[in-house]
């Protein structure tokens, strides 16, 4: 697609999504919220198709590269044929690189082509404002999406088919995202499964085992699935996953001459991670080849509601089935002075420390600006820097950093 020069992240996912984000805190303070949106979506428009074009003419503009735009699918391990406006045409080589990436997962129910159900895709791109959204599924990009409309004042309802919210969280984490969602207005309905649709021409009905939800829009996040089916990866000698990803070795290697990176191959999918896919396939060209996805042992990840939700290492559920030794540091983050002066307090710092060793095993940060600091957190932990250093560390004032002074403080 032309519209996809630069991938996910810039196009569809991690730059328009946080754009938004922050255009709808910003719209707090107006009393037109439809223009407000209107303008976000503007200027959302604006930057993704001025980094698309960036991203294409930095291929574009090197001598010897080649660009087509069209489907491509495997003839031989070595052949792959390309469909263009201008034709067919096979292209052979000796390395062959798949990043064809991922796409939300659809329902496949009654009444699921009304034209107001979205994916995570087309709802950042809405010409107007919707008064109601109801969100299907209750993970982390449903959360993004209901900050996000909640603050420019559409009334968010998120639908999760399970009965325990944030499964992967502790239930103390858990709890305080629910609360921020109730102050901000959001409802989130648990075992609610999604039976069908009802069209009408003023909203569409969600009809589920809890009740009907009646919105302008609908959004269906439960999941994302790998762009293979065209590939023809047979032809390959490629294999897939249990889960239909490409299924490669720690070099990302899926067959003796041809590699994949990114969501396509059962990566995590973060814009961070495919990265790192890159520097594991840079250093089998041009480095020494020792690169693997072995080397990954710290992954810190982040939920960009309001406030974030940041992680890396052990939880503290994972910690009480490890078996080690630890013990759990909490600061609530009402107490950082910093998140007064931002007016959001909302949340808690976690911090899981090895009482044998005094290193950090993990942390869960819900608080403002813990999309940064976990990544402080990360790097202490990577160098093995003891808990106490940080208790005894001199930070600026005021700021989120030094909360870590009273999270990592003697219990």
């Amino acid at each position: 697609s032309p519209a996809m020069y630069g991938g996910t992240c810039i196009n569809i996912g991690c730059i328009p999504s946080k754009l938004l984000l922050v255009e709808g805190e910003k719209s707090a303070r107006l009393t037109d919220k439809s223009a407000a949106f209107q303008a976000a979506m503007q200027r959302r428009e604006q930057l993704t198709s001025a980094l698309r074009a960036a991203n294409y003419n930095k291929l574009a503009t090197i001598p010897g590269v080649e660009i087509l735009t069209g489907t491509a699918r495997f003839l031989s391990p070595n052949v792959v044929e390309v469909s263009t406006e201008d034709g067919a045409c096979q292209i052979e080589a000796e390395r062959i690189y798949i990043n064809t990436g991922a796409r939300p997962a659809t329902l496949a129910l009654e009444g699921a082509d009304d034209k107001r159900i979205y994916d995570s895709t087309g709802l950042l791109q809405l010409d107007s404002l919707p008064a109601r959204l109801v969100i299907i599924g209750g993970g982390y990009i449903s959360l993004e999406f209901a900050c996000m409309y909640a603050a420019f004042g559409t009334e968010v309802t998120i639908l999760e088919q399970g009965d325990t919210f944030l499964t992967r969280e502790d239930r103390d984490v858990a709890e305080a995202m629910l609360a921020m969602l109730a102050d901000r207005g959001v409802k989130v309905v648990l075992q609610a499964e999604t039976k069908r649709f009802i069209s009408a021409e003023e909203a569409v009905t969600v009809v589920t085992s809890q009740g009907e939800y009646a919105a302008e829009a609908v959004l269906v996040a439960i999941g994302r699935r790998p762009n293979v089916e065209a590939l023809h990866l047979e032809a390959a000698g490629v294999q897939l996953t249990s889960r239909g990803f490409i299924q490669t070795d720690e070099y990302l290697r899926a067959a003796p001459n041809i590699w994949a990176m990114g969501d396509v191959a059962g990566s995590p999918q973060f814009t961070y991670v495919s990265l790192d896919d890159y520097r594991i396939v840079r250093d089998q060209i041009l480095g020494q080849g020792k690169r693997t996805t072995k080397d990954r042992l710290l992954l810190p990840t982040s939920v960009f509601t309001t406030p974030a939700l940041s992680q890396v290492g052990m939880t503290e559920t994972m910690a009480a089935a490890s078996g080690r030794p630890y013990e759990v540091k909490r600061l609530q983050t009402v107490a950082i002075p910093k998140a007064k002066v931002l007016g959001e307090t909302h949340g808690l710092l976690k911090a899981i420390v090895d009482t044998e060793t005094g290193l950090i095993l993990g942390a869960t940060l819900f608080c403002p600006e813990a999309h940064e600091l976990i990544n402080l957190l990360k790097l202490a932990m990577d160098h093995q820097i003891p808990a106490a250093a940080l208790h005894t560390q001199i930070f600026t004032h005021p700021t989120i950093a030094e909360a870590l002074n009273d999270l990592f403080a003697p219990n």
